[in-house]
């Protein structure tokens, strides 16, 4: 939990950004686009002496040198997470409409192609927490007959584990009718998943840590982008803030 909160807490300006409405969206918030502070600068030291002793084979070209990589050892203690590529990056002062997001950490918002803002970086943490916490995906998004990922495959896992989303929302897309009817009812031609829940599908607390956690996870995991929780309020969470028992 520590983790978590130092990553919600490391950038000021992008942890207040649904306060302050002028930072950058990140958009590709992902455990392979996270790294770890280096605390411990022996592991460094040890590198380079292990370097001059026994320098890495190499290959040279005309125009360039490749060596051979060589292993850096663990540190004794980690520093705190931080965000990198910011490739998919865009201003957070005005709404924006293209496709963004690795498929499995898709807003809904995004996925029925309305215009998005701040909040589906909320969405990407909540995914991302849960598939670093839990080691494996919430949503998968791929279709069962070609093994292919598919936004109604998506879709109806995402009403599967919160429920059908309110009409009022899907009233925002023109594209809902692709996926619902005017009513809001699923008419996406892919049967909604049975006996899926969040409560199943987490496999490592119990008890009270779990319902804290299962309500952190629902206050990210909205399918109204308001209705989620700030990075700021995030940090405040009774989950990230109970003591770990040991």
């Amino acid at each position: 939990m520590s983790y978590l909160y130092h990553f919600l807490n490391e950038d000021g300006r992008w942890r207040d950004y649904h306060i302050s409405g002028i930072a950058d969206n990140y958009l590709d918030i992902k455990a392979s686009n996270l790294l770890q502070e280096i605390e411990d600068e022996s592991i460094l030291m040890d590198f380079e002496n292990a370097e001059m002793e026994s320098p890495s084979l190499q290959k040279v070209y005309k125009d360039r040198t490749v060596y051979a990589s060589r292993e850096l050892g663990l540190p004794k203690s980690y520093g705190h997470p931080v965000l990198c590529d910011f490739g998919e990056a865009r201003a957070g002062d005005v709404e924006n409409e293209d496709d963004i997001q690795p498929e499995v950490y898709r807003a809904p918002e995004v996925i029925l192609e309305m215009k998005w803002s701040y909040s589906v970086d909320i969405w990407n943490i909540g995914i991302m927490i849960w598939d670093l916490f839990e080691n494996k995906h919430l949503f998968d998004g791929r279709n069962k007959t070609n093994n292919e990922y598919s936004n109604r495959q998506y879709l109806a896992e995402m009403i599967a584990y919160l429920g059908p989303p309110p009409t009022e929302f899907l009233h925002r897309s023109k594209e809902y009718s692709e996926y619902f009817d005017k009513d809001g009812n699923w008419d996406g031609f892919i049967a909604i998943p049975q006996n899926l829940s969040l409560e199943d599908s987490e496999e490592n607390l119990k008890g009270e840590n779990k319902e804290l956690f299962l309500q952190f996870m629902r206050s990210m995991l909205r399918w109204v982008p308001e209705e989620r929780k700030t990075a700021k309020e995030l940090l405040e969470d009774p989950w990230l803030n109970t003591p770990v028992e040991t």
